[in-house]
């Protein structure tokens, strides 16, 4: 399947309309019970704040596509909150429509994911280990990669305090990152013992948040398909990671 993301200034809305054009797409109690209501609620409430409707069959091709509040990923873009969306967006992606929001945006997330993989490599590295980590991180947590260890080698406080600045404040927040400050008030420089201590750290809030949304995303998928479909999509993900 290929996966699409569709960013909307109002999912219900946008639910409401699609309903009624391609109500095939979603599962027939939800349409049924709730509704646009229903499926934007859930999404909300249980899922990582976005619906998706997979094994869509189109011109002898079968997608996937995600709805999402335009806020809500600008949000997560920033803040690393749920960390899902924006993991999706650290990998190779084909923008369709553009918005200079998103992009720009996007680059503050694509910023921030390069420091995040420069804190988890050694000193040295090829260009090919900086993307692979980069397109690694959103899968911290997840249960196929609970058994894959980074390991890292020293590297200057300096540079260490550098990178860990680069990353989201809320990431940060809860690494436990404190920034001194000077007699003039003036934000000095980030404290932190060493490098291996940042990148645990960032390891277990990056780990813990994926982990929460990878879940709270596969109830709400189970929801959206049925029983039936959800199933068949885990099924298709399992082998898939088992092949990898």
């Amino acid at each position: 399947m290929e996966d699409y993301i569709l960013g909307v200034s109002d999912p219900q809305q946008w639910h409401s309309e699609n309903l009624k054009m391609n109500r095939d797409h979603y599962t027939s109690w939800m349409a049924s019970l709730g509704g646009a209501k229903l499926i934007t609620k859930a999404a909300d409430h249980i899922g990582a704040g976005v619906h998706f409707n997979p094994f869509v069959s189109w011109n002898d091709k079968m997608y996937k596509y995600g709805v999402v509040r335009m806020d809500d990923l600008v949000e997560d873009m920033l803040s690393w909150k749920r960390f899902y969306l924006s993991g999706r967006l650290q990998k190779p992606v084909r923008v369709i429509i553009d918005n200079k929001e998103i992009t720009n945006t996007n680059l503050i997330n694509l910023r921030a994911a390069s420091s995040a993989a420069l804190l988890l490599l050694p000193s040295k590295f090829t260009e090919r280990e900086l993307y692979a980590k980069i397109c690694s991180l959103s899968y911290m947590g997840d249960l196929r990669m609970l058994f894959a260890e980074d390991k890292n080698k020293d590297c200057s406080l300096s540079a260490t305090s550098s990178i860990v600045s680069s990353l989201p404040e809320s990431v940060r927040s809860q690494m436990g990152v404190r920034a001194t400050e000077t007699k003039a008030g003036q934000i000095n420089r980030l404290t932190i013992g060493s490098r291996e201590e940042a990148a645990t750290l960032m390891q277990k809030v990056l780990r813990r948040r994926v982990m929460i949304s990878s879940a709270r995303q596969a109830v709400a998928g189970f929801i959206a398909v049925g029983a039936v479909h959800g199933v068949k999509y885990l099924g298709k993900k399992m082998m898939k990671a088992w092949k990898s």
